[in-house]
């Protein structure tokens, strides 16, 4: 696609039939871009044609073009220099080009990449249209990443949204796009949509190629722009984490999203909505009726059916269901959001804590215990009272003092610090906790065990020494890599960077984030850069994990914080006998030992590792007096501490206790009889089927043993 060609306006044609515009509120037309590599030959050709939007939208439309045309004017002013650039690309060729002109469609369209949807300059992400302005790397997604996809689905939502305000007079209230793919949240009376219906508008409104205009906008921006939508300026007002949000017109539409978007809609060629529900805002009485549409889009239809193959995966290995059938865990609405864990499920849960406590005592962490109910003092002086009590449950105490369940552990461990005069000589002090954790979820928003109310994080904190900060990042890195490579995930890190707004001063976050990055060199692993989202009290690195089936996760966190030192104002003697600030780390490496477990069980598809299995060795005794040598070697193997049972199914044929003891996942199938009994011998089939064969009994515990201690994957010994 030519540059020029996403720099033109384009003539309005109406998006459906007069049929259809018939049957709803209002008659609404898009401004639609015919864009192709030949539109030059069209020149700026416009051709106008009636649009009667509601003056709700038609406001929208008039102050977004005037902000349009006063940043067009601003941006003239502060015009880019049109020097000669570099452009290195991912395969390590270099291009030339030209700062304020030449953009990463260009360069696709240069090097012949095809299906690229959005592109990364130097970490950052980059819409293809958006002109390059210094040397830099490039990198071109499509929608075989993650980025490219959200990017995909971004644009799908403000399709979406469009359609939804244009033809079925909707009021779209926020969009965006998640992991399960692009929604819209809107206020609609009298809502009988069908999902069809939605796909084919959806379809059709993509194949006219409008053209996505982006604005950065401040708060009084916002304000001015949406300022007939009460409920979309109360939720942009909660999601703001910088001083501008990025607003896109789509034909005749206008969305939030956070994050770049494609070109032109005419890239998205299939749509498939999934599912409408309602959605339940925290103190949003007037939301009562506010919809979620959820669904996909598609460069093709060969994405698509690649899309639903995984989707068939993901549910053959949903976490939910593998849960249900070995009797891992469940939920009840007695505690909303809270895990019951049946036996085999906290054995799997114990066992990951056992490991990282193992991974504690080498390293140098000590674990300490914290109560779980503190007053708000606590809260207001942490800060989190101020920016997080709406997350937190409260409960109110004689005499109508307020307490709330800690939805974290670091004030606390703060606390512990002050408690006594610090010398230099005791830090790096690493201190880890085990406690449990509540955050008032939204009902809406729970699932399984990825999103729960109750939960444990594998927590520390290190209180160390400006001068210590590197070798701890490093180490702690080291404690990623070592656990992540028991469980088979390859990982790469960010390096995520200063927000905006944030705290502290820009010389302390400059030297933070440059101890990050020569700790992350020194590591040694793939990292890159992820500029702006650091936490706001200071910067981090995230470990994004890759599953069996391609999945991405973040699960650990190296986070740096310059501000809970200075609240709690916590000092230690240094060995100039003068006092310091002490810097302190965040720290998980599991996260969530809930969610760890959804993901490793979906990892594994609920085919557990012997060293994490909860069903490790099923025992069949077959005929005679086989029965007590079973139960025999039954207590032999508990004693050593596997997690054995005993199939005394008198009715059942061997194969049939065979096939039920492989359908529930045992690791390994002992079958005993008379010729086993009299050699103290057993025979062994491994969970696949394959037949290990008669083996002593002493032998095979060894072998058991020494699987389970080195935490091996294998499956035969």
């Amino acid at each position: 696609m030519c540059a020029a060609a996403l720099r033109t306006r384009a003539p309005v044609y109406p998006l459906w039939s007069a049929h259809a515009a018939s049957q709803v509120s209002a008659n609404y037309y898009v401004t639609a871009a015919v864009l192709n590599p030949c539109f030059r030959r069209y020149g700026r050709l416009q051709r106008r044609v009636a649009v009667n939007v509601s003056s709700a939208l038609s406001e929208q439309l008039r102050v977004f073009e005037s902000l349009r045309e006063k940043q067009s004017n601003q941006k003239r002013f502060e015009a880019t220099e049109k020097k000669p650039l570099s452009i290195r690309l991912a395969d390590g060729r270099t291009v030339k080009g030209t700062a304020g002109v030449t953009t990463p469609v260009s360069v696709a369209q240069s090097v012949r990449v095809k299906g690229a949807l959005v592109g990364k300059v130097n970490g950052e992400l980059w819409e293809l249209g958006r002109p390059l302005e210094a040397d830099c790397e490039l990198q071109l997604l499509g929608f075989d990443t993650l980025e490219g996809r959200q990017a995909a689905w971004r644009t799908g939502a403000c399709v979406l949204g469009g359609v939804l305000e244009g033809v079925f007079g909707a009021e779209v209230c926020r969009e965006g796009a998640s992991e399960l793919g692009l929604y819209c949240d809107h206020l609609l009376e009298n809502s009988g949509l069908s999902l069809s219906d939605v796909e084919e508008r959806c379809k059709a409104a993509a194949a006219l190629k409008l053209p996505l205009s982006r604005l950065d906008l401040n708060a009084e921006e916002i304000q001015e722009l949406f300022q007939n939508s009460k409920l979309r300026l109360q939720l942009l007002e909660e999601q703001m984490n910088g001083p501008t949000v990025s607003v896109y017109r789509c034909g005749d539409s206008i969305a939030v999203c956070n994050g770049p978007l494609l070109p032109h809609t005419g890239l998205l060629k299939v749509f498939k909505m999934l599912q409408l529900s309602t959605v339940t805002l925290v103190n949003h009485t007037e939301s009562a009726s506010l919809m979620r549409l959820l669904g996909v889009a598609f460069p093709g239809e060969k994405d698509k059916e690649e899309w639903e193959k995984e989707q068939e995966e993901a549910r053959r290995r949903d976490h939910r269901r593998i849960g249900t059938d070995q009797e891992l865990f469940f939920f009840n609405d007695v505690s909303p959001g809270s895990c019951f864990f049946l036996p085999k499920g906290a054995h799997i849960y114990n066992t990951l804590t056992d490991f990282i406590k193992s991974e504690y005592r080498r390293r140098g962490f000590t674990e300490v215990v914290t109560p779980t109910l503190y007053s708000t003092a606590l809260w207001e002086r942490s800060g989190h009272w101020e920016h997080y009590s709406e997350n937190m449950f409260t409960v109110t105490s004689e005499g109508s003092q307020t307490y709330a369940l800690k939805p974290m552990n670091c004030p606390a461990h703060c606390l512990m610090f002050e408690q006594r005069v610090r010398s230099w000589r005791e830090l790096p002090l690493r201190w880890a906790d085990f406690g449990a954790l509540h955050r008032n979820e939204l009902s809406g928003a729970l699932g399984g065990l990825t999103r729960v109310r109750r939960f444990c994080q594998d927590d520390a904190h290190i209180f160390c020494t400006p001068e210590q900060l590197e070798e701890e990042i490093v180490a702690c890195l080291d404690f990623v890599r070592s656990v992540y490579q028991v469980f088979g995930f390859s990982f790469h890190c960010l390096l995520s960077t200063r927000p905006t707004p944030c705290l502290g001063e820009p010389e302390q976050w400059d030297n933070a984030e440059q101890r990050l990055e020569r700790s992350l060199q020194q590591f040694g692993e793939r990292w890159e850069l992820n500029p702006g989202d650091g936490a706001f009290y200071g910067p981090k690195v995230d470990i994004q994990i890759k599953d069996a089936i391609g999945r991405q996760h973040q699960c650990a966190t190296i986070q740096l914080d310059f501000q809970l030192p200075i609240r709690f104002d916590l000092q230690y003697v240094g060995q100039d006998g003068q006092l310091h600030r002490p810097v302190m780390i965040h720290r998980a490496v599991l996260g969530s030992l809930e969610r760890m477990i959804a993901i490793l069980a979906e990892n594994f598809g609920g085919k557990w590792p012997l060293w994490l299995s909860p069903a490790q060795v099923m025992v069949i005794p077959v005929g005679g007096n086989s029965e007590s040598y079973a139960k025999q070697v039954v207590r032999q193997f508990r004693e050593a501490g596997f997690m054995v049972d005993l199939n005394e199914d008198q009715g059942a044929t061997l194969n049939k206790k065979i096939r039920s003891a492989q359908l529930a996942q045992y690791n390994y199938i002992f079958v005993v009889g008379d010729k086993e009994s009299e050699s103290g011998t057993v025979n062994v089939r491994s969970r696949g089927g394959k037949q290990l064969g008669r083996r002593p009994t002493e032998e095979v515990l060894t072998s058991l043993t020494q699987l389970r201690d080195t935490r091996s994957n294998q499956d035969e010994f």
